[in-house]
């Protein structure tokens, strides 16, 4: 939900390089491998030659094995993560026009919980680049696509020297099965620009022209939904969530303690102090908290199950 932050990035690629030992699924992995459960799905690739699907028996030879010759990143994903399926779908399509220099690994969370807990992931999407069996780089965001594409060109140039299967894909024919890349919408690119610059004005202004062209857009939509958010959570003092906390009543404060604890990811404890106000109040403060809890809807998937449980309890605060 939040821009690619590089120290953000650099602190979880440390962690991961000191803390994560990938032959922990090694193990489980031989055993499964040796012993197939009756009726257990094999992995199938969730996209092109260079995408797998990667389980807890397959991590093993798809990711670290896989590793020794051409980096491979892992994507963490769930089918309630609308965010990191689109994601998993942008990087598909990046790593069919790379002809074999890195590959992608996708994992679904629900169906491989282990590998999730391997890298210590609290939320999705989560994205780890393994090289010669080890993590080297990781994010847990959302980047535009062009930050996505500089990340994966900056993996590649500190790699291509001790791992020479990344030139030799580089400077081979390029894959039969690899699309056309689809022509940039400039629009999107000046909005994203001026997103990644921190000019939140100029990002809106962006996304709501081209709303007030295509009123259907749904990607203008959600984007303009996370410009306003974050534009409006920068805003408030930190210090507001002890002045919430002590004054329950105080519907302002609750409003802005709940935009900090989602940009912070306590999306739960976010909604619950806001169907908590609208429990507490009524009138013209009720309407405000309830008003700007459903407004925080929008910057999840309907079908998420935080969102889904928390109109549940809204539905019982009100009525």
């Amino acid at each position: 939900m939040t821009r690619p932050d590089p120290r953000q990035t650099a602190a979880l690629s440390a962690a991961l390089s000191r803390a994560v030992d990938l032959s922990a699924l090694k193990a489980r992995a031989d055993a499964t491998t040796r012993a197939p459960q009756a009726g257990a799905p094999a992995a199938a690739a969730a996209g092109g030659a260079f995408t797998s699907q990667v389980s807890e028996a397959t991590f093993q030879n798809d990711v670290v094995e896989r590793s020794m010759e051409v980096p491979v990143v892992v994507a963490l994903h769930a089918s309630w993560s609308v965010p990191s399926e689109q994601l998993v779908a942008l990087l598909d399509r990046l790593v069919a026009e790379s002809n074999g220099a890195w590959r992608l690994a996708t994992v679904d969370v629900d169906a491989s919980p282990r590998v999730a807990q391997l890298f210590g992931a609290q939320s999705v999407p989560m994205v780890i680049a393994i090289a010669a069996g080890q993590p080297v780089e990781a994010f847990a965001e959302v980047p535009p696509e062009p930050r996505l594409r500089q990340w994966i060109g900056g993996l590649l140039d500190a790699l291509r020297d001790r791992m020479p299967a990344i030139r030799a894909a580089e400077e081979g024919a390029p894959a039969a099965s690899a699309p056309e890349p689809e022509p940039e919408d400039e629009r999107f690119l000046a909005a994203e620009r001026a997103f990644e610059q921190g000019d939140y004005a100029a990002a809106e202004a962006g996304y709501q022209s081209i709303l007030d062209a295509e009123p259907a857009n749904e990607e203008a939509k959600a984007a303009l939904a996370q410009v306003r958010f974050l534009a409006r959570a920068e805003s408030h003092d930190p210090s507001v969530i002890v002045r919430a906390d002590m004054s329950p009543d105080d519907v302002d404060a609750q409003v802005a303690a709940a935009d900090l604890e989602v940009a912070g990811q306590q999306t739960e404890q976010a909604f619950a102090r806001l169907i908590n106000a609208v429990r507490r109040t009524s009138g013209d403060d009720r309407d405000k908290a309830r008003t700007h809890l459903v407004s925080l809807f929008d910057l999840f998937a309907a079908d998420d199950p935080r969102v889904m449980k928390a109109r549940r309890d809204l539905a019982s605060a009100l009525y």
